[in-house]
């Protein structure tokens, strides 16, 4: 018996097996339309949603694409997609046509279902594809027109469906890399992926059948599928799902829903601790909250350990997980700058330029490798060979393990610059350019010099309408870093521009400010 390529009936069936073992306990909460719906619910939904996708010729193996922001459909072609052995590829919203063109043609979906708001980005990218999809609209505030409409094309018979006999190694989810440069790549993610991770996030974080949880990620991400969604799915928890991720809405659930778990992006849970509702909000519900996709600086950490909120960091990407680091049961309180330790099922190592493992304290590439990893992108032509090599995923991220086996993630390789031969890591600079009161983010990158080849300069975020200068900086970290970390040169932004998830968007930063200048 070869348990990843042998076919079961199992694989794909999670809303039915779920729904066998707790039917009537409450699955998903649509905020926005105030729904509720129990996992016998789901599981009606999917049987209905199977027969429309078989109806337009959706077998084992077809792609169904959507364009959706959080809402309960996406779910439902989840669970449907699974019975009939098909794949699901969420496309963004934000992505603009051309680049929505390339995913069409990439994927090549038999079915394209589009949310109303998305209808016109989404037919001005099929123009430009060479694909001939059965498209429908799911129904927004405003129908766009033209297409028919998803609800109404959905049958009345939930009975159940003849599922297909998939294997763990069958594809069920194409989920796109960041993209911050050029199109974004479609990570294909197996069935047998989908359920490791799950096993890793359960077993690692302590998931329990009563937890609750805002679903604050966009699901057309890995953060929206994979960090809770599905092994949520997996232990019968309950997600809250929302249209837009509002910091006072998302506050508003934690306290009437008694959420007992929140895992967001680093700007999110900033946004939070400084709206004005949060003083007021009852957070003791919360066994742990869980900070992913960047770096996370102290001052939010502060805030929720101040608020009796256990937080840690996680660590994650499209092509493997994401959830890769859990914190052991005892941890010292500064071991919250790391990522904690590897998961259950999960291997880590930290290698040099030449692929050489490298000793603890040591900066060099991180690699993960494990049966909840990727192995391939969809329609790979190379594009995979430097990220999936000898069965080790290279993240392109720089990390370190300490004297207790915690990792440390340093940041990016590529943003990563030499200073009159030293190395110079950007989170490290900014972490403490941040930890300024007149400073609410920063951003560090590496411009030309004529004495030492690069230099930093500092692109900040004022918390408030405050004086902030270049001297102010240097006194502010004279003491706190080396001399050759501190940035020569300052620039201000209202705003920091971000990409994906609210991760903060250092192309654009290096585009506008790339340049020697005071």
């Amino acid at each position: 018996m070869n348990w990843g390529t042998d076919p079961y009936e199992w694989v794909g069936d999670w809303s039915g097996r779920r729904a066998a073992l707790s039917p009537d306990r409450t699955a998903v909460v649509d905020e926005t339309v105030g729904e509720a719906y129990t996992y016998g619910d789901l599981e009606n939904r999917a049987n209905a949603t199977a027969r429309l996708l078989e109806s337009v010729g959706v077998g084992e193996g077809d792609r169904v694409a959507v364009v959706s922001r959080n809402r309960v459909e996406p779910f439902d072609l989840f669970f449907a997609t699974g019975k009939l052995g098909a794949i699901l590829a969420p496309l963004s919203y934000r992505l603009a046509p051309p680049e929505l063109g390339e995913l069409l043609d990439l994927v090549q979906p038999r079915l394209l279902v589009i949310e109303s708001p998305f209808v016109e980005r989404v037919e001005h990218a099929l123009a430009r594809a060479d694909v001939d999809p059965v498209v429908v609209e799911l129904a927004g505030d405003e129908i766009a027109g033209g297409w028919e409409l998803f609800a109404e094309n959905v049958p009345d018979d939930e009975s159940p469906v003849e599922t297909a006999r998939t294997s763990l190694s069958d594809p069920h989810l194409l989920l796109h890399t960041g993209g911050s440069t050029g199109t974004p790549k479609e990570t294909t993610v197996t069935h047998g992926s989908i359920y490791w991770n799950s096993f890793n996030t359960i077993t690692a974080w302590g998931l329990r059948d009563d937890d609750v949880a805002p679903m604050v990620f966009p699901l057309f991400h890995t953060g929206g599928w994979n960090v809770l969604t599905l092994p949520f799915f997996n232990m019968g928890g309950t997600l809250l799902v929302d249209r837009e991720v509002e910091p006072d809405r998302v506050l508003e659930q934690i306290d009437r829903h008694g959420a007992t778990v929140l895992v967001a992006v680093p700007a999110v849970l900033r946004t939070m601790a400084r709206h004005d509702a949060w003083e007021g909000t009852d957070l003791s519900t919360l066994r742990f909250v869980k900070s992913g996709g960047g770096p996370c600086r102290d001052a939010i950490v502060r805030a929720w350990r101040e608020r009796g909120v256990e937080f840690s960091q996680g660590y994650g990407l499209t092509e493997c997980g994401p959830n890769n680091f859990a914190m052991p049961d005892e941890w010292e309180p500064e071991k919250v700058a790391s990522v904690g330790k590897p998961v259950m099922c999960a291997d880590v190592r930290v290698v040099d330029d030449e692929g050489r493992p490298l000793e603890s304290g040591e900066i060099g590439e991180l690699e993960l490798a494990g049966p909840h990893a990727a192995t391939e992108y969809w329609g790979d032509s190379g594009a995979g060979e430097e990220t999936f090599e000898d069965g080790w995923v290279s993240t392109g991220d720089l990390a370190r393990r300490d004297e207790d086996g915690f990792y440390h993630i340093e940041g990016r390789k590529k943003n990563m610059f030499v200073s009159g031969g030293e190395n110079v890591y950007p989170p490290e600079v900014e972490d403490e350019i941040a930890d300024h009161p007149a400073v609410s983010e920063a951003i560090v990158i590496g411009v030309p010099d004529d004495q030492w080849g690069t230099v930093g300069k500092a692109v900040v975020e004022l918390a408030d309408d405050v004086s902030f200068t270049l001297e102010d900086l240097e006194v502010h970290l004279d003491g706190r870093l080396a001399r050759f970390k501190i940035p020569k040169y300052l620039a201000f932004v209202d705003e920091m521009p971000t990409s994906g998830p609210s991760k903060l968007d250092r192309t654009a930063i290096k585009e506008r400010f790339g340049e020697q200048s005071e």
